[in-house]
């Protein structure tokens, strides 16, 4: 296998800051790192990157497409979104599907399962249509939108296998709570979203094996001081992780800060972009919708609902330090390690260190992606 050396690097992972510090990557895993007074080892290929930090490579969740491209709309779409949220940085993606016809919902679920085969970056897929409360649907078409049928999940399950690696439920429809058991005892992660829910549905849910929270904040009521909701009920425990969208639209920096002060680790940066993401302003589609973007803002069309993101996850990552005033580590393990855990995978994902995934990232002084290794290949041509 192919070694490569990267030095006069910062290391910033979930553990903190090491300076002056460098990195073996030995095929598609990291081999070795160490500081200053450390010997350095051969490699076939050495880097040397003073000024920048290295981190490991970003886990997006939840992600609908970029640079033009639809995760719903086929392979070679796939394919070129992907290639946009490689250069900023996002090494493991996870394939997220709105609400569409079911035999399309399970064509994609199929293609996607092919695809994660392949290329060991593709995590797998999210459903995070179609069992969505109608008032709270956002981008997603009502009339594909359905209860969670026992007789669906199984055809979703035989379509997408153990590929399906995440399924947004709304506790409150009926039979949710028994199909988040069924999704659950599959291995799939099961998320509460785009929900009506209030408190106690909420926490049955979580204790019927939901660990995570789509979003949180959007497409779900917000805090009140005598009905706390679902918002509460997430931050509350202890077993579940909260999305959260962080490019200064979806949720204020403010509140994006006491987020991470109130849920420590528990933070799971995702981008929620659709076509639009790493493109530029004008009309798009999302799955059956039409979708206006102006400066940089996603609204289905003709309304003031905000339809997914343009965000990639460095930006995101820029905004947390830069605007939010979170820690940098924090932030950095908020799009690593914590994700990573959501998925069962942080014995491999999410840190620099020996053994984990050749996943890097070097961003500059301005927190800017400058190159980035996926599964230990070299993203984009100028890298």
């Amino acid at each position: 296998m192919t070694t490569t050396l990267i030095t006069d690097v910062d290391l910033l992972d979930a553990r903190g800051r090491r300076p002056d510090s460098w990195i073996l990557l030995d095929g598609d895993r990291i081999a070795a790192v160490g500081e200053a007074g450390v010997a350095v080892p051969a490699a076939d290929t050495v880097h040397a990157l003073a000024g920048h930090t290295l981190t490991p490579g970003f886990i997006d969740l939840h992600g609908h497409g970029g640079g033009g491209a639809a995760y719903d709309n086929g392979e070679d779409e796939i394919r070129a979104a992907l290639a946009v949220h490689r250069a900023h940085g996002t090494t493991r993606s996870v394939i997220s599907l709105v609400a569409n016809p079911l035999e399309q919902i399970e064509e994609s679920l199929r293609l996607v399962a092919r695809l994660a085969a392949e290329d060991p970056t593709i995590v797998g897929s999210h459903l995070e249509g179609p069992f969505l409360a109608i008032g709270r649907r956002g981008a997603h078409a009502p009339e594909y939108l359905s209860e969670p049928d026992p007789v669906v999940i199984a055809r979703l399950l035989d379509a997408g296998g153990s590929s399906i690696r995440q399924v947004t439920i709304a506790p409150e429809l009926p039979g949710a709570i028994a199909a988040v058991r069924q999704f659950v005892a599959a291995g799939i992660v099961v998320a509460v979203g785009h929900t009506e829910a209030d408190e106690k549905l909420t926490r049955e849910a979580f204790d019927a094996g939901a660990t995570l929270v789509t979003h949180i904040f959007n497409a779900m009521p917000g805090i009140h001081h005598r009905d706390p909701g679902p918002i509460v009920a997430g931050f509350d425990d202890d077993r579940v992780t909260l999305e959260l969208v962080l490019d200064g639209v979806h949720v204020h920096p403010s509140v994006a800060q006491m987020t991470f002060r109130a849920a420590p680790h528990r933070v799971a940066l995702v981008t929620d972009a659709m076509a639009a993401a790493g493109g530029d302003d004008g009309y798009y589609r999302l799955g059956s919708l039409n979708v206006t973007v102006q400066n940089g803002v996603a609204m289905l069309n003709g309304t003031q609902t905000i339809a997914g993101s343009t965000l990639t996850q460095d930006s995101a990552l820029k905004c947390a330090v830069t605007t939010a005033g979170v820690d940098e580590a924090r932030a950095v393990e908020a799009l690593t390690l914590t994700p990573a855990c959501v998925l069962g995978r942080d014995d491999e994902w999410g840190l620099l260190e020996p053994g984990y995934a050749a996943d890097v990232v070097a961003l500059d002084a301005e927190w800017n992606v400058e190159r980035v290794w996926a599964a230990g290949s070299v993203v984009g041509d100028d890298a």
